[in-house]
């Protein structure tokens, strides 16, 4: 494992639509070891792979609840309506109000390439929807509510 470098501001492979995993393998559990390691030395509750310049559809996340990875994660669900405040590892200093779902579903597949699903309210929610929108060129700053 190994601690990567976070991409921040102004990088423009923060502004890019990752590619599907199209196989997991080996490379695919590097990854997802180095975010894991990279999110948890940069006290991150979670990372996504274009944070860390690679663009491909991963993320991981701890809340304190246990590791979750995501491999091509998708929000198949999503109801009721929170907001709260944000920040993010690419974008060290700013913060700011959020809209998320306060319930989302999300699928995708774990590092054997099993097909999971994922029930997350609150701060789970939250992060799954802050992460895949990092996958997506999407930044927390877009939806900022009091610009």
């Amino acid at each position: 494992m190994a601690i990567r470098i976070i991409r921040k501001d102004n990088d423009p492979i923060l502004r890019k639509v990752s590619k599907p995993a199209e196989k997991i393998d080996s490379k695919i559990h590097i990854l997802l070891d180095d975010m894991t390691e990279t999110m948890h030395h940069a006290d991150g509750v979670g990372l996504a792979a274009p944070q860390i310049g690679i663009l491909k559809r991963a993320i991981v996340i701890d809340i304190g609840e246990g590791l979750i990875e995501l491999i091509n994660p998708e929000i198949i669900e999503q109801s009721g309506k929170q907001c709260d405040v944000e920040g993010c590892l690419s974008l060290p200093g700013e913060s700011g109000n959020v809209v998320r779902p306060e319930k989302v579903v999300v699928k995708g597949l774990n590092r054997k390439g099993d097909e999971v699903t994922v029930e997350a309210w609150d701060l789970l929610a939250r992060v799954l929807c802050h992460e895949i929108d990092h996958l997506n060129g999407i930044l927390f700053t877009d939806k900022i509510q009091d610009k």
